[in-house]
């Protein structure tokens, strides 16, 4: 585990917490909230408990000022929110774009807390040099490229915020702003940037699916490759959707959650 500020992790905003029966808890991605699953929950309440988290630094959460915004310690604040919870049976995680990437760690650190994890959108991405197709390197490393840039140009990022958030996240709820910065650049830096995410998925052994759109802007066609030969992860494309959850996206994502196997009685 990397060096951690805090003595003891910061509690995070439950921004929802409806329905009744199965636990499903959900993390949104970088600069978001969870609006993010604004069309995901209502299709699930009737038959699970839906659990929303802001992550740490945006939404409604504290923003710490020794924070560094590591995967680490996105972690650890998801693990104690959740602790706080006191949830009594292992439940199904789904996380969306940087969300989907500190799910997987989460599950890896804790085995026996979760029982499904669904990954919406994930920015799965490795060093270009470990992939053998030329088109995927060059997709990897315009993504980091792009990343480097909006991070170490200040002024640029938040003159077009409304544009970096049509790229990112959902524009609705995208924030990027002076008080939402330094989460916004440490956590692209120190979580997207610095992900574990193909080690993490190869030490689970409960069912993964990564669902995401053919349109998605942000999918790394390499590193969702790779994270497909895993044992235990299976990939749902949705044809015609994006990055941003849509209703399209929605519907697979609920049915992600709640497979007909898994269904409750």
């Amino acid at each position: 585990m990397g060096w951690n500020p805090f003595r003891r992790a910061p509690l995070l905003h439950v921004a929802q917490d409806v329905g009744e029966g199965p636990v499903v808890v959900f993390l949104h991605g970088i600069a978001s909230s969870s609006l993010t699953w604004t069309f995901v929950v209502p299709l699930l309440q009737e038959r699970y408990r839906c659990i929303c988290i802001d992550l740490l630094g945006f939404g409604g959460s504290p923003i710490p000022e020794k924070a560094e915004y590591t995967l680490e310690e996105h972690v650890d604040a998801v693990a104690r929110t959740i602790d706080s919870l006191r949830l009594r049976e292992p439940f199904v995680l789904a996380g969306h774009s940087m969300g989907a990437l500190i799910a997987p760690r989460y599950a890896a650190r804790h085995p026996r807390r979760v029982r499904r994890l669904v990954l919406v959108s994930p920015p799965i991405y490795v060093n270009p040099s470990a992939l053998s197709d030329d088109r995927d390197r060059l997709v990897q490393d315009f993504y980091l490229k792009a990343y480097r840039y909006i991070r170490e140009n200040r002024d640029f990022t938040l003159r077009n915020g409304g544009i970096v958030g049509r790229m990112l996240e959902i524009p609705k709820v995208m924030d990027i702003n002076e008080r939402t910065w330094v989460p916004f650049v440490k956590s692209l830096e120190h979580t997207i940037e610095s992900q574990t995410t193909i080690s993490d998925l190869a030490a689970l052994r409960i069912p993964v699916e990564i669902v995401y759109g053919t349109l998605d802007e942000f999918a790394s066609p390499g590193g969702i490759r790779i994270a497909e030969r895993i044992r235990g992860v299976e990939v749902t494309r949705v044809r015609s959707a994006d990055h941003l959850i849509g209703k399209r996206l929605a519907r697979a994502v609920a049915a992600a959650v709640d497979p007909p196997a898994a269904a409750p009685n």
